[in-house]
């Protein structure tokens, strides 16, 4: 880290131009080849993805994604002659266009089962080619302005269904923007100045910018879903301030500080760069290995997300690490002046220290009084507060075991949209199952007939061997499911044209997203299929859009505890390394596991059971079943920036007093002040994210600014603190052999440490 600072000091020129010729280069040239996101929503040896395999191969041109259009008429019947020429016309058109394979019309073959019973609402179902993941945007666009142009006074058209939904989409330039005002806001009242303002924002900026162009080009190697960029983005917005912040300040302690760094910006840079910059590369680190953790789940979907997030925040860390110093010593003077307010803060420090022992270090002095004050207060009470901070912890995570895992359905799309109003006609008329009808696949045996005759003289005629579709199964199929309680109908059997597979689809009485749909999956597959499979030798497979998202729901469900245990070891074990301590890790680990099971708590009191959900325009439902597994690996790696900047600082204070309660106390007031002022910018940015409308991105915002908020505000300054006060200098023992094992990591930096330890020793030589 001193060879990197010194290198980005010196050639500071040559730094900043690379930079800025990296950032436009890779922009330039993803600009020029595009982006290929791919939503791959696959599940191997799951049974929708069988049956999405098997009506792939047997109705090849009947296996895409099934889409519907929803009419409605304020007066009369659907049936009216000048209604039913309009739509009929549409229909017609729909069916012409690109990508489109079949649209099947109320107004023929089985009407009865497409038209409500008063007449008024009906829908067709459109067809396309491929599936939804599997088709460019403007195949479902255009299939929504040829319907939409059908509207007419009277005549109500909407669309929904799941291609019809990637149509609706919005990005996240709002939001961001909403977040970037509110971070810059949150340095100005944190440094005072412009200039140190606006250093963390370009550098995380620069390396974000930098890093979205590699996003694009890495959308062509790897599938990457499309919301991928904006997560990325989320996420390494907020992480790049902090990275930046955390070694700003840093830089202004030691430009503050009396000695070889005082008033000199070269070289208190390379003092920041290597105290505060291993703990950004350490923590950057372990961000980065909780989100590829999100690779063992075995989820293809997930895999572009998880290298994406980790593109975003290695960029930015590496921004934070080499561009950031280069800036610094560019503006050095300026930044650690800082403005009017910040200046007056500095006298204040310095009355302060007149008041602090000369072996507590000057840096301690511009901890402020509040955060000394603070840390004394926690240092005299420390079991009340943990055992409160605990209990609150424990409270708001409650209602987290209570979390059902699913996926949303058009019943909480925006009200403005049409897949919502489309979900409501379809609702109204047929009941809330129609809009996920569940389709059961079934291969049909074939069977063989021998027909002999005799012909002149008695003489046998050569024997007549015909293979005929055996439908039995199939019927004894379709009515077993419909005697099946929570089943509204069956279509009639389609068979495909081999004669070798059959289709059936399945209306449930209730909507997508209820817990009865999971439930009647779950049935069918296990109770009702198996003994007339069985008997009629066939493979029968529930799939479709619903009984695929219940099946993502059950994959992630069942493989989340090996993520969470192994992305919790491998950081444990980062951990022992660093602070060669076994309580640290435990500690870090149960903290942090309460700081996610608190923000799944407010998710699932919110959107889940409701509580508050009018204030934020959110209906109750199931929690996204890809949000936890996010969730988990964002979070833990956010804590664990908190976790090794907090922890750093008392294990340095330790590291130079050998007082326990001291060394807590002292770290504590070290970094309390800049752990919240990053926690705002994060929280800011994250709660920026619930402005829009869609619900899965109001749900990542507001768990993850919950997450971040409770992290750093009841864990890293009452529940820890207070828990290593407790434990005392235990914290710090490693058994004798673990320590010759493990390798030496310094975290906190050896200049720094060995200045500050050398200014120990002269002030307990003036003292004796």
């Amino acid at each position: 880290m001193l060879e990197l600072a010194r290198w980005s000091t010196s050639h500071r020129k040559y730094v900043v131009l690379g930079w800025v010729a990296l950032l436009f280069l890779v922009n330039a040239f993803a600009q020029q080849i595009g982006t290929s996101y791919s939503n791959d929503f696959t599940l191997p040896n799951s049974d929708s993805q069988r049956a999405s395999d098997l009506l792939s191969k047997s109705f090849p041109q009947q296996s895409g994604d099934r889409d519907t259009i929803v009419f409605a008429v304020s007066h009369g019947s659907v049936l009216d002659p000048q209604v039913r020429s309009r739509m009929s016309a549409m229909f017609a058109h729909v069916a012409t266009l690109p990508h489109v394979a079949s649209v099947q019309s109320p107004y023929s073959g089985g009407a009865t089962r497409s038209i409500s019973a008063d007449g008024r609402i009906a829908f067709a179902t459109v067809v396309f080619d491929e599936k939804a993941n599997l088709l460019p945007k403007a195949a479902p666009e255009r299939v929504v302005r040829a319907a939409r142009a059908a509207a007419a006074p009277g005549l109500q058209v909407e669309l929904g269904g799941f291609a019809i939904e990637m149509t609706q989409q919005v990005g996240f330039g709002v939001s961001t923007a909403v977040g970037l005002l509110a971070a810059i806001i949150v340095l100005l009242f944190t440094f005072g100045s412009l200039i140190a303002m606006g250093l963390p924002i370009a550098t995380a900026l620069a390396g974000l910018g930098t890093g979205l162009g590699v996003i694009a080009l890495f959308t062509h190697v790897v599938d990457t879903p499309d919301f991928s960029s904006e997560l990325a983005a989320m996420i390494g917005l907020g992480v790049g301030i902090d990275y930046a912040l955390f070694i700003l300040t840093r830089y202004r302690e030691a430009y503050a500080t009396p000695g070889p760094t005082f008033e000199n910006p070269r070289e208190s840079v390379v003092q920041a760069i290597d105290t505060a910059g291993r703990a950004v590369l350490f923590a950057g680190c372990t961000v980065v290995i909780a989100l590829l953790g999100m690779m063992l789940l075995g989820v293809s979907f997930l895999y572009g997300v998880a290298l994406s997030a980790s593109i975003g925040v290695l960029l930015v860390m590496l921004g934070s690490l080499t561009l950031l110093p280069a800036l610094l010593t560019f503006a050095g003077h300026r930044v650690a002046a800082g403005g009017r307010r910040a200046r007056r803060r500095t006298a204040a420090r310095a009355a302060l220290s007149a008041t602090i022992a000369p072996a507590e270090q000057p840096e301690l002095a511009g901890a402020g009084r509040m955060w000394l004050r603070w840390s004394r207060w926690v240092e005299r009470r420390p079991a009340t507060i943990a055992i409160v901070s605990t209990a609150l912890m424990l409270l708001i995570a409650a209602p987290a075991t209570a979390l059902r895992l699913g996926s949303s359905d058009a019943s909480n799309d925006p009200s403005g949209q049409t897949t919502h109003r489309a979900y409501e006609l379809l609702a109204r008329g047929f009941g809330e199952g129609f809009n996920g009808p569940l389709q059961v696949v079934a291969t049909v045996p074939k069977l063989e007939r021998v027909n002999r005759g005799t012909g002149t003289g008695g003489a046998l005629t050569p024997t007549t061997i015909r293979a005929t579709t055996d439908l039995k199964g199939v019927e004894a199929l379709r009515t077993a499911i419909a005697a099946t309680p929570g089943v509204v109908a069956v279509a009639p059997p389609r068979i495909s044209p081999s004669g070798t597979v059959a289709l059936l689809n399945v209306y449930p009485r209730s909507s997508p997203q209820a817990l009865a749909t999971g439930e009647l999956v779950s049935h069918l597959r296990s109770h009702v299929i198996p003994p007339i499979a069985a008997s009629a030798h066939s493979s029968v497979y529930v799939g479709g859009v619903t009984a695929g998202s219940i099946d993502f729901a059950t994959t992630l469900g069942h493989k989340l505890p090996l993520f969470i245990g192994v992305v919790v070891v491998l950081s444990a074990l980062l951990l022992t390394v660093v602070f060669r301590s076994l309580v640290i890790p435990v500690q870090a680990a149960v903290m942090n596991l309460l700081s996610i099971g608190a923000s799944l708590g407010v998710i699932v009191a919110i959107f889940q059971w409701g509580w508050l959900g009018s204030l934020i325009g959110v209906e109750k439902g199931p929690i996204e079943s890809f949000i936890p597994v996010m969730l988990f690996a964002i979070v833990f790696g956010l804590s664990m920036d908190y976790e090794v900047f907090l922890v750093s600082r008392i294990h340095e204070r330790w590291t130079l007093t050998r007082e326990n309660s001291r060394a807590v106390a002292e770290g504590l007031a070290l970094t309390g002040r800049v752990v919240t002022a990053a926690a705002a910018i994060m929280v800011c940015v994250f709660l920026s994210f619930m402005l829009g409308e869609d619900r899965v991105i109001k749900m990542f915002g507001l768990s993850l600014a919950s997450a971040v908020f409770l992290d750093a505000i009841v864990i890293r300054c009452l529940l820890l603190p207070s828990a290593l006060h407790l434990i005392g200098e235990r914290t710090w023992q490693l058994p004798t052999s673990l320590a010759r094992l493990l390798p030496r990591i310094n975290v906190e930096g050896g200049a720094g440490q060995a200045q500050r330890a050398r200014a120990s020793v002269a002030a307990e030589g003036v003292e004796g």
